[in-house]
């Protein structure tokens, strides 16, 4: 017989040293409460080691509907050993529950709360449960991996970003046997930006397209964090094939100018070359009024499949390559180490 959901006891923030080690605990946290005076309550699960080591944390849904990261937190904690396991593994399967429940990318007021971020909690509700994220779960973790999809209309290869200057945060990002992998320092509001500055490792991972669960990318996305699980010693190695994803120094969004019926031509994770038609944009009656090339050599990160373009709609999401990209090098993880070692002492 499962367990039901009241089965997991409330509590307003994460306590590692409350859980018992060498087992896989659920606990609901409490953000805040709704107009009824209920509590909001975000599901926690934790594999807790018997021996000592990093505390290694997983966030899914902070956009409501970008879900593969919720079947991929399940199900790597039904692969965990939790009394094998050296450290602990947290996983929150769905942080943004009111965006959740609605099937929408943004917390209520219409905020988003991947652009808020650290919140303050003297602030709007969307605020307060941003800096609750972070004051209540994010802040026990050793490393993040954030994960993500496409919103609405759009579709993404399976890409990681992250600050590749970060020795720590580029080997994590190698890790995860991306297709593409883009520089980032996420300081612009973002919950891996948020955690960077608390000196939390962190990385976002892109995986695949909204309100929808696809086998073939949480897959790979669960190789990603076991490889990231063992690189830490957290788990006995595993022999994988290496990846050797494309690196972009940059990536970003083009538009169109007018509006009309839109055709995106490449596919994802393809090569495009400067002055190659990428997107066609038609007017009602059949007719191409516009055809749009890609201003310099890429590759394509991401692109919008709805059709229906207003001005200013988004055609592609453009990454440049840079020559730089290898397999994951046999570097230690040291610093994230003297971290651990850190908090422990």
């Amino acid at each position: 017989m499962h367990p039901q959901p009241t089965d997991a006891p409330i509590v307003t923030e994460l306590d590692l040293a409350a859980l018992p080690s060498g087992q896989t605990s659920r606990v609901w946290i409490a953000m805040g409460e709704d107009g009824r005076g209920a509590p909001l309550l975000v599901p926690c699960l934790v594999a807790r080691g018997q021996a000592p080591g990093p505390v290694v944390g997983l966030t899914a849904a902070i956009h409501g509907n970008e879900l593969n990261g919720m079947p991929i937190i399940h199900r790597l904690f039904r692969q965990l050993d939790a009394a094998a396991l050296v450290g602990a593994v947290i996983g929150v399967p769905v942080l943004n529950l009111p965006g959740f429940l609605r099937s929408q990318r943004e917390f209520l007021e219409g905020k988003d709360l991947n652009r808020i971020m650290p919140g303050r909690p003297g602030g709007s509700s969307a605020e307060v449960y941003a800096h609750n994220i972070l004051s209540r779960i994010v802040g026990r973790f050793d490393v993040l991996i954030d994960l993500h999809t496409a919103s609405f209309g759009r579709v993404n290869s399976l890409y990681v970003r992250a600050d590749m200057d970060d020795p720590v945060v580029a080997r994590m990002a190698r890790l995860q046997n991306p297709q593409i992998i883009v520089h980032n320092r996420g300081g612009d509001g973002t919950l891996r930006g948020a955690a960077a500055q608390r000196g939390i490792p962190s990385i976002t991972v892109e995986a695949g397209d909204p309100q929808r669960f696809q086998r073939a990318v949480i897959d790979t996305s669960i190789l990603g964090l076991r490889n990231v699980l063992e690189d830490l010693d957290m788990l006995p190695p595993d022999e994988h094939e290496p990846v050797e994803p494309v690196l972009c120094e940059r990536s970003y969004w083009l538009y169109t100018d007018r509006g009309g019926v839109l055709e995106v031509l490449p596919g994802l994770a393809v090569r495009v070359t400067r002055g190659e038609v990428i997107a066609r944009l038609r007017d009602l009656f059949g007719d191409v009024v516009c055809e749009y090339r890609a201003p310099e050599d890429g590759v394509v990160v991401g692109k919008s499949t709805n059709p229906v373009a207003e001005t200013g709609a988004r055609i592609l999401h453009l990454g440049v390559v840079v020559e730089r990209a290898g397999p994951v090098a046999p570097t230690s993880l040291k610093r994230l180490r003297d971290l651990v070692a850190s908090r422990a002492a």
